[in-house]
């Protein structure tokens, strides 16, 4: 599991290149086969690489010809504007459903992966990276390469887009580690059960509680803001500042 960051060194590796004019804008890269050798690294760690540089809008991925880069001028960032309440909306949703296919579909030796993910999270050990592999396992078991993809993308937007990274860090402190794990251990339950809308409902609530958790934090954070622009205030207005304040 530690090994899925990997993909991210590569990132930042051709997005250096992509800066340094090495990949200019509208020049296609080199086939996956090249890339791996060129970063001495596997071909599906390529793959999550410019699954992550195409979420970035780096990159377009066209079928049949190749992926080429993309006019640093000319992208959106419309995945910047994306908040971390309509990210969490989506997965439920979508991996909601992800979770209900797995459980008609998912093997012993991927039950047992799983399994490994909540003993690492458990123990503490590279919690994120658990926490993905969990998810990125129960994809893989749908048998549906969109659907692999889809949960690709969205961890890729959860991982890259500092606003979410900052929201999702607030709401994911180690006082709420165990909460996590009882969430992720019912998801596991349902899928060993073979048990479709089990699985379904045990993801829905896992998220769920994150949307409640990211509200509580704005809520904080709003009620926060409030109070120090009226501290702010009396320290400005009140009779003692005014009266104590040099002439």
């Amino acid at each position: 599991m530690k090994n899925r960051r990997l993909f991210w060194r590569i990132v930042d590796q051709i997005e250096a290149m992509i800066s340094g004019g090495d990949f200019p804008a509208g020049s296609r890269l080199p086939p996956e086969r090249e890339l791996a050798e060129i970063f001495d690294v596997s071909r599906p760690t390529i793959r999550e690489a410019i699954i992550a540089l195409e979420v970035r809008e780096r990159v377009e991925v066209k079928t049949g010809s190749g992926v080429y880069v993309l006019e640093q001028s000319n992208l959106s960032k419309a995945d910047m504007a994306i908040s971390a309440f309509e990210l969490t909306q989506s997965r439920a949703l979508i991996e909601g459903e992800v979770a209900a296919l797995a459980a008609t579909s998912i093997t012993d030796e991927e039950l047992e992966k799983l399994h490994s993910t909540l003993i690492a999270m458990e123990k503490g050990d590279y919690t994120e990276e658990a926490d993905e592999e969990f998810h990125r396992i129960i994809a893989v078991a749908t048998r549906n390469k969109a659907m692999l993809r889809t949960v690709e993308n969205l961890w890729s937007l959860r991982v890259s887009n500092p606003q979410i990274v900052s929201d999702y860090g607030s709401v994911c402190a180690k006082s709420n580690q165990s909460k996590i794990l009882d969430e992720h251990t019912a998801i596991y339950k349902a899928l060993k059960a073979r048990d479709a809308t089990a699985a379904r409902a045990a993801m829905h609530q896992h998220f769920n509680r994150l949307i409640n958790s990211l509200f509580d934090a704005l809520e904080a954070k709003a009620l926060e803001e409030v109070r120090r622009k009226a501290s702010e205030k009396r320290g400005l207005y009140s009779l003692e500042g005014v009266l104590h304040r040099p002439a």
